[in-house]
């Protein structure tokens, strides 16, 4: 994938992939989370390499939504939204300007 030559995974991720494969998960598409830099999971190298190694640092199924996330190098995932978004708690004051609810 990506040109990739191997993959790299941990002891712990082969017994999360062979724990996702027992409850059925082998079937789920893969979406790959990694660097928006880079396809190698090192935002450093840059252009269409071939033939690295590629890192899978941890990997995480989405059962609801039906697909395996292998997350690659060190990446930040984005947290979840909560129930109520914030906009409902915010307002402007027509008289003032002064905006409210933003912390």
């Amino acid at each position: 994938m990506y040109g990739a030559g191997d993959i790299n995974l941990s002891t712990d991720v082969q017994k999360l992939l062979e724990n996702y494969n027992k409850k059925g998960y082998r079937r789920f598409p893969v979406c790959m989370a990694k660097t928006s830099r880079s396809l190698t999971g090192d935002p450093a190298v840059k252009g269409a390499p071939t033939g690295y190694m590629l890192p899978i640092t941890n990997v995480m199924v989405s059962v609801g939504a039906g697909f395996v996330i292998p997350l690659v190098g060190e990446i930040s995932r984005m947290p979840g939204l909560g129930i109520r978004p914030n906009i409902y708690d915010m307002d402007i004051d027509a008289d003032t300007g002064e905006i409210h609810g933003l912390f």
